[in-house]
């Protein structure tokens, strides 16, 4: 049973991120004290990841957002066992978080079908409870999306990241000569010769301070938590976000991606990455691009034109740098095979240590094993045999 109250959610654009629901599980049917008879318990609210759902289509379907599952039924004389509550599903996309009013993660869903108990029926009447039902359980519940993805990219704006995503998926995004034209994340899929599909998450720009929510701050940091890699897109004749900003060089500009990251989250900086130098087709782009490479290959020996909060504990350390243009399709093709190779290394990475974590737990197991004492039954078996 589906009723309505108030919601309360976060946007840009058409797409939302954060829903707030009030969820309620049913209440326990009634007992029946001359015969004993228990009430059925309260159904219970649970949330359920499905593919192809959005959270938009979750507010638009039910606008108030109150979820409240069925009560038991009551015990009666053909029924003395009263029947559960019919329970109430809410469906969202894979890739929720879902936290209580303070914050606490009550669980993740992650994979379509999973599901989580967010509010659970009340106890249906019965001798402890002097045959009286109890209530169900009221819980305020968010649900905050976090795109999974394979790749994100990173970069100020107008680095040419909506155009890249372009050129190596099928992905439409907005694409301006001017900041913030993406305002909501976009995916896009790239697909390989051999059907291999890599899908990639365009996330709205960084801007210095997001680790302090702003510009798009968090609603940009909290989605590359799930991407298994990022992917660093920098203008290679810098950056300048407006007049009253300061200048930027595309060695700077990584800098200050990394210091953001950083503050965000030291996971996030740790995630393996990319970097794709853009706007090759610039005028004296290749010098810059010579320039900028000597700076990566030695980073301390330019950390002191920074300020010592602008200097990240660790600075990035790229798998592959790939010299591209998004407009004329420059260094595209070998930007793939990079993307490519570095998540199949990453994973034959994985694999190795899930089998060797494996054969290290099947190893301790024998050990356990042979070190066991024979059982007491075991020893007079081999005595009754002897005799």
């Amino acid at each position: 049973m589906v009723r309505c109250s108030c919601v309360f959610f976060r946007k840009y654009g058409n797409f939302i991120d954060n829903l707030r629901l009030f969820t309620r599980g049913g209440s326990g049917g009634m007992g029946y004290p001359r015969l004993g008879g228990e009430g059925g318990k309260g159904g219970d609210v649970w949330v359920v990841a499905q593919n192809k759902m959005t959270l938009k289509q979750l507010k638009d379907k039910y606008p108030k957002k109150r979820f409240v599952a069925g009560e038991g039924a009551n015990s009666q004389v053909s029924a003395l066992k009263g029947s559960k509550g019919k329970d109430c599903e809410i469906p969202v996309p894979v890739g929720i978080s879902v936290t209580d009013e303070n914050g606490k993660i009550i669980g993740e869903l992650n994979n379509e079908k999973d599901r989580i108990l967010v509010a659970e029926g009340g106890l249906g009447g019965k001798l402890l409870t002097n045959f009286l039902p109890l209530k169900g359980q009221k819980r305020v519940i968010h649900l905050d999306l976090k795109l999974i993805a394979d790749i994100g990219l990173v970069g100020f704006p107008n680095a040419g990241k909506s155009s890249l995503l372009s050129q190596i998926s099928h992905a439409k995004p907005a694409i301006a000569d001017y900041a913030f034209t993406t305002l909501k994340p976009e995916l896009g899929k790239i697909m390989y010769n051999d059907f291999k599909q890599i899908s990639v998450a365009d996330l709205p720009g960084l801007i210095e301070g997001a680790h302090m929510n702003k510009g798009m701050g968090h609603k940009f940091l909290k989605h590359i938590e799930r991407t298994k890699q990022l992917l660093f897109v920098v203008d290679i004749s810098g950056f300048q976000l407006s007049s009253q900003t300061q200048y930027r060089t595309a060695f700077e500009t990584i800098i200050l991606l990394t210091k953001e990251l950083e503050l965000y989250s030291e996971e996030v900086q740790t995630k393996p990455a990319l970097l794709a130098v853009n706007k090759m087709d610039l005028p004296d782009a290749q010098d810059k691009f010579h320039e900028l490479m000597n700076q990566l290959q030695n980073p301390k020996d330019f950390l002191h034109l920074f300020g010592k909060n602008m200097i990240p504990e660790r600075t990035m350390e790229f798998q592959h740098i790939i010299p591209i243009s998004a407009i004329t399709g420059e260094g595209i093709d070998e930007l793939k095979n990079c993307i490519r190779k570095s998540l199949d290394e990453h994973a034959n990475r994985e694999n190795d240590a899930y089998h060797k974590k494996q054969l290290l737990n099947l190893q301790i197991s024998n050990v356990i094993s042979y070190s066991e004492p024979p059982s007491k039954n075991a020893r007079t078996s081999s005595r009754m045999d002897r005799n």
